[in-house]
């Protein structure tokens, strides 16, 4: 079995692992660097009452404490499921080279997870989206974006 095989099997048994212990649904993820697996996650979100905590979540800040940094440079992905908009989204401010996945955004549907709405709302205007996105406290806010901006000890990312 290769390692991609090795890492993609592991990844879907912590998703059969979180949803047969009652943490969440049939989702798990692995991270891995160098071949060795530094971050693992499954689906709690029921379990926590937390709707960020998918397993790409779980797996990215597990990794992240491990490898004792807010990027996984060179870290490659493993995901049972093609990752929804969220998960895609801080996989890629994770900066991983990689990301594998086996069932895709099709299968999660026909099981009851469908992200299209997201998907679709994405590219709406801010005004057409289904949860009003309403603008305020602007001025006040650049405040700090401006000092943060001059901010001379800051790390970037």
């Amino acid at each position: 079995m290769s390692n991609e095989n090795k890492f993609m099997q592991r990844a879907i048994e912590l998703s059969e692992k979180g949803m047969q212990g009652g943490k969440g649904g049939p989702f798990g993820c692995v991270i891995v660097k160098d071949g060795v697996i530094v971050g693992e996650g499954f689906n709690q979100v029921t379990s926590t009452n937390d709707p960020t905590a998918h397993a790409e979540i779980v797996a990215i800040r597990n990794a992240c404490k491990n490898l004792n940094s807010f990027q996984l440079e060179d870290c490659e992905v493993y995901t049972s499921c093609e990752p929804c908009p969220m998960c895609l989204g801080a996989i890629y401010w994770a900066r991983p080279s990689k990301i594998y996945f086996a069932n895709t955004r099709e299968d999660a549907k026909n099981i009851g997870f469908d992200d299209s709405f997201i998907y679709d709302e994405i590219p709406m205007a801010l005004s057409d989206r289904k949860i009003p996105m309403i603008a305020l406290g602007r001025a006040q806010a650049n405040v700090v974006f401006d000092a943060w901006k001059n901010k001379s000890d800051k790390t970037a990312y």
